[in-house]
């Protein structure tokens, strides 16, 4: 092993001790113990993939088929949904819409398909998931190019919060009314890779990949680095030009990749602050360099990732149809009386999570371009997520984005709208629905159907 395979397997190691170096093909799910607040403090009960939270980061390349064998031991029905990726419906993961649920106490399925796509995904469950996300299970997976750009060290960093007392365990308020009616489960205590992290070791001179993917219920990050400019070099693991705004913002279920150039002092420490709630602003880590000398003195050009074999939507012929989310605090919130417990619409219905019989809101015919006009007529934030697909966001609030993205999730501000592009070439029927787990099972989801 030379110098550069020994710095970078043993920084995985101490930043993501559950890599799957084997390459690891099956997950169980059971109840597990995890120290998330220091070896000092008492553990916590959390559910897991294969004994640890996040569960094993999956790696592949892209073209190859992936196969993964689940076993549910926990004492609840489940599913895993793969997040991001264009896979066949009945992989999607979504329970009686797709596939029957994975039974309680042994159910079995295995998950196969193609990963046509390069990028930075992860995967969890899509029963029960303000609960079962919120008590741990998540993962990695990553889809590593045919032509990777060459860097010291490509590392993820799985960020998520929860909610704990002060004998480290989770507070067993999940789904309650005031989370599912407000901003959803925002917790008290964040972690990177199932535990509080002080420093983030680098050396100067080295070039890293740092992938982020914000597995939180409901948290929206807002990441500064101070002392560094790093590169988004992928938004949702889709390529995008270089560049840097001050600071990535990750509304729940995305992702961004990073190239993060070393170029301060050997010796030195710099704090990474999350500020997106101004008045909460905490550091969430420092980076810390190493004493030794750099690796280097020049750094090249950020590179620019291949581009994904996307289709390219025709806006000028595309089909338009215009979605509105209601419903909340301080919103046109849906009748108690007539749908006790549901607190957010899609064209003013609310859907149960648990409903699986409902019509879908469209019928897109394959092949064809389509825009959506995504209205946001409440006063939260909604992360908003197509399943099967990935499109363009074209413009918020009348303005074009750029520079121009693909995406899976668009995080719409409070009274705000933005527009999505893409091609429906994926036949099935295909969630889309608020990635704040709350607002999803508590009314705000709906069916797209590709036929």
């Amino acid at each position: 092993m030379n110098r550069r395979e020994f710095l970078a397997t043993s920084a995985a190691l101490t930043l993501y001790p559950n890599v799957a170096w084997s390459k690891s093909r099956s997950l169980r799910l059971a109840p597990a113990r995890q120290s998330l607040v220091g070896e000092a403090n008492p553990a916590t009960d959390v559910w897991a993939y294969n004994g640890a939270v996040p569960g094993p980061e999956l790696r592949f390349r892209q073209g190859e088929r992936l196969k993964v064998a689940v076993q549910n031991a926990l004492g609840v029905e489940t599913t895993v949904h793969w997040h991001g990726i264009r896979l066949p419906n009945a992989m999607d993961g979504v329970p009686h819409l797709t596939q029957p649920p994975i039974a309680a106490n042994g159910g079995r399925f295995v998950y196969e398909f193609d990963l046509p796509d390069a990028g930075t995904y992860w995967y969890h469950p899509h029963l029960g998931s303000p609960e079962q996300v919120g008590r741990g299970l998540y993962g990695a997976l990553i889809v590593e190019e045919r032509d990777p750009p060459a860097v010291d060290r490509d590392i993820v960093w799985v960020l998520s919060d929860w909610r704990l007392d002060r004998e480290a365990r989770n507070v067993e308020d999940f789904g309650g009314f005031m989370d599912s009616s407000h901003a959803g489960r925002i917790g008290n205590t964040v972690t990177v890779n199932g535990a509080i992290r002080e420093t983030f070791p680098v050396r100067a001179g080295e070039r890293v990949r740092l992938r982020l993917i914000n597995a939180s219920n409901a948290r929206i990050y807002g990441l500064s680095f101070e002392g560094h400019e790093p590169w988004v070099i992928a938004l949702d693991g889709q390529p995008v030009a270089p560049h840097w705004d001050g600071r990535v913002v990750l509304g729940p279920a995305m992702r961004a990749d990073l190239i993060l150039d070393c170029t301060a002092a050997p010796g030195s420490r710099h704090r990474v602050i999350d500020d997106f709630y101004s008045r909460r602003a905490y550091r969430l880590l420092n980076i810390e360099y190493s004493k030794e000398g750099p690796l280097r003195d020049f750094f090249q050009p950020a590179p620019r990732l291949r581009p994904n074999a996307i289709p390219e939507p025709e806006l000028a012929t595309a089909a338009r149809h215009r979605i509105v989310f209601g419903g909340g605090m301080m919103g046109a919130m849906p009748s108690q009386r007539e749908h006790r417990g549901l607190f957010w619409t899609v064209n003013g219905k609310p859907v149960p999570e648990d409903d699986h019989a409902h019509a879908p809101l469209l019928t897109l015919g394959k092949g064809k371009s389509c825009v959506f006009e995504l209205v946001n007529d409440t006063s939260w934030h909604h992360p908003m997520h197509l399943h099967g697909h990935v499109f363009r966001v074209v413009s918020k609030n009348g303005k074009a984005v750029m520079p121009q993205q693909w995406a899976d999730t668009v995080l719409l501000d409070p009274d705000s709208r933005a527009e999505i592009a893409f091609v429906a070439d994926n036949p099935g029927d295909w969630m889309l629905h608020c990635h704040v787990l709350e607002h999803q099972a508590t009314g705000m989801m709906a069916v797209v159907r590709v036929a």
